[in-house]
C-alpha cells in the first residue's frame, strides 16, 4: 500500500470502530477511558482523556500589544504567561460567548471587534480537547474591573501588555510556553503580515467541535461540589 497522500491536505474522516470502553476514570472535568479501536483488522488498546474543550482569546490594543495573564499551572508547576482562557463548561454557550465571558472574567474587558483566529486540537495522540482561539480588538476596559468568578489559580491574575513583534520573540526563544500563547500569538502576527485578510467571522461554525459532539467525544464538567 502507498504511503504517499495525492489527497486534499485537510483533516478529515470518520471515527474508527471500538469496542471495550470502560472507563477508568471519572472526574469533575474530565474523564479517562479505555476501548479497544479497530485499525483495519489489527486492534490495539487506547487510552482517552474526554475533554469538554475550551476557548481562548488573543486580544489586541490599539497598539498592537498583546495581553497576558500570568498563572499557576500546578501540572508543570508554574506560573504561565497566557491569554485570557477557559472551559467550554456549559452547552449553553457558543465558542464566542464563552471567550467574551472569559475575557470580562479573567482580564476585565470588554471588545467590539471579534474574529476566529485558529482552531486547534490541543494533544490529538491522547485527549479531545479542541481549542478555538479568538482575536478580540477595540477592546474597552470593564467600568468595575474583571468580574471575579474564579478561585484558587484563578483569585489573582496579574496582567501584562506585551508588544506582539515582542511576543513573537519571547515565544521563539522558548521564554513563554502555553500553547495557547504560543500558537495565538504568532498566528496573530502572521495574521497582521497578511493585514488581516484571513480572519474568520466569530459566529463561524466550529465544525472540529461539532463532530467531537456529535461523536460523544465532549465532556461536560461536573459543578462544583459534585
Amino acid at each position: 500500500m502507498s504511503e504517499e497522500w495525492d489527497g486534499p491536505v485537510e483533516d478529515s474522516g470518520e471515527p474508527y470502530s471500538a469496542s471495550n470502553r470502560v472507563v477508568e476514570f471519572d472526574g469533575r472535568i474530565w474523564s479517562v477511558v479505555s476501548e479497544d479501536v479497530d485499525f483495519a483488522g489489527m486492534t490495539a488498546r487506547r487510552d482517552v482523556i474526554v475533554h469538554p474543550g475550551a476557548v481562548a482569546v488573543i486580544a489586541l490594543d490599539e497598539r498592537e500589544r498583546v495581553l497576558l495573564i500570568r498563572q499557576y499551572r500546578h501540572p508543570v508547576g508554574r506560573l504561565l504567561f497566557e491569554p485570557p482562557a477557559g472551559l467550554m463548561d456549559t452547552l449553553d454557550e457558543t465558542g464566542w460567548q464563552t471567550a467574551q465571558r472569559e475575557l470580562a472574567e479573567e482580564a476585565g474587558y470588554r471588545a467590539g471587534d471579534w474574529h476566529v483566529l485558529l482552531d486547534m486540537y490541543l494533544s490529538p495522540g491522547g485527549m479531545s480537547e479542541a481549542i478555538r482561539i479568538f482575536l478580540a480588538r477595540d477592546l474597552e476596559p470593564l467600568a468595575n474591573g474583571r468580574i471575579h468568578t474564579g478561585e484558587a489559580e484563578e483569585a489573582h491574575l496579574p496582567r501584562a501588555w506585551v508588544p506582539l513583534d515582542e511576543a513573537r520573540d519571547l515565544v521563539l526563544a522558548g521564554r513563554i510556553g502555553s500553547p495557547t500563547a504560543v500558537s495565538g500569538v504568532l498566528a496573530a502576527w502572521a495574521a497582521r503580515d497578511r493585514g488581516w485578510d484571513a480572519l474568520r467571522p466569530a459566529d463561524v461554525p466550529w465544525e472540529a467541535r461539532e463532530r467531537l459532539l456529535r461523536t460523544g467525544r465532549v465532556r461536560v464538567p461536573r459543578p462544583h461540589g459534585r
